[in-house]
């Protein structure tokens, strides 16, 4: 079967930037625009715009929607309400498998949007279908990735460049809010909502714009023009690792469940009667043999901890590295990965083995900084 490759709309302004593109679960969109290390820390430090227009992007309609996306994920929607957002929530399978973890927007009471991983855009509208045929709810999910564009400008001055835009009521939104239908650079967009995935949502400062192709294209020049400097998917990375969120597809999937990779936001153990909840409680009461941890090697040590490499206490192998990168914040190398239940020492040392060679690392909690 041929690998189908995708480019992210916005992949000839990307280019006039300077961007350096590569292929990342199969589109084509930034890795970075020269330093990625510089991308991070003015992530951190002040404000930067991505292009994240790779994520799919469904308008689901239909009747009932609230009663059938509560069965279908793992979070409690009973307080989700018009103008919210509800997320990360999971979608599993019978077996408390994780299918993918994805964000909800409540548009009306018979019209939600959902925002997916880009390797699981055919395969998660699929699930949503099936599922909708086996219970009986009459649903429609409209893809509408390639016909829009997304765009996440994250960083303490990110209100500014909102405001910049023309959209100063932004910056009263709460986390997990969105903005119908505003006015972004007098063109009405579908959506501004105030969340994120590089750990700038929980101080506030993280914003999404979800528009059409043409009016991204201006949205993301006028953003630079204000300021943002452009980000790609290697400073994301690095910035999502720094707070153990998890990637879809390399720290968590088909092969673990939520409560090993300890995804407790996405969770809400005591709703009832979701897809996966009989599968769920069993391996919470029976527990499980792994966990998903954080860890930091030594100052000085610039090898990056990469997926697969071994963590081991005294030459044994106890757990194993899911991904890594370098941390610009702390000023060394960073990761997380799974390691047995029997040596979770958190804040105990451990050795990780990169090309053959043993590094010391700490076991730590989540988030890093």
């Amino acid at each position: 079967m041929l690998k189908t490759t995708r480019e992210t709309p916005l992949l000839k302004t990307l280019r006039k930037y300077g961007a350096s593109i590569g292929e990342f679960a199969g589109w084509i969109t930034a890795m970075d625009y020269g330093n990625p290390l510089e991308e991070h820390i003015a992530t951190r430090n002040s404000v930067t715009v991505f292009d994240v227009s790779h994520m799919g992007r469904y308008l689901i309609r239909g009747d009932n929607l609230f009663e059938f996306f509560q069965k279908l994920v793992t979070k409690d929607l009973s307080k989700f309400k018009e103008g919210r957002m509800s997320g990360p929530v999971l979608l599993l399978n019978e077996d408390a498998r994780i299918i993918d973890d994805i964000m909800l927007y409540y548009l009306s009471d018979t019209e939600w949007l959902a925002v997916v991983n880009a390797p699981n855009i055919e395969k998660d509208r699929a699930w949503i279908l099936k599922w909708a045929k086996k219970w009986g709810y009459n649903i429609t999910v409209e893809d509408i990735t390639l016909s829009t564009t997304l765009i996440a400008i994250q960083g303490p001055h990110a209100p500014e460049i909102l405001e910049s835009l023309g959209v100063n009521e932004a910056k009263n939104l709460s986390i997990l809010e969105f903005l119908r239908n505003p006015s972004v650079l007098g063109e009405e967009a579908i959506l501004i909502s105030r969340s994120g995935w590089t750990g700038e949502e929980v101080r506030s400062y993280g914003y999404e714009i979800m528009t059409t192709v043409k009016n991204g294209e201006r949205v993301f020049e006028a953003a630079v023009e204000a300021g943002a400097k452009p980000a790609g998917l290697i400073a994301r990375d690095s910035l999502r690792l720094e707070m153990g969120y998890p990637l879809i597809g390399v720290d968590i999937g088909n092969n673990t469940n939520p409560i090993e990779a300890r995804y407790w936001m996405a969770l809400s153990l005591k709703k009832e009667g979701f897809l996966g909840e009989e599968a769920l409680r069993r391996i919470y009461e029976e527990g499980v043999r792994r966990f998903r941890v954080a860890f930091k090697l030594k100052k000085g040590v610039r090898r990056i901890p990469r997926h697969g490499n071994s963590i081991l206490i005294n030459n044994r192998i106890v757990g194993r590295v899911t991904s890594g990168a370098y941390s610009p914040t702390l000023g060394r190398s960073i990761g997380m990965g799974y390691i047995e239940a029997t040596h979770l020492y958190i804040g105990f040392k451990v050795a990780v083995d990169i090309r053959g060679k043993s590094y010391e690392a700490k076991i730590l909690d989540f988030p890093l900084i």
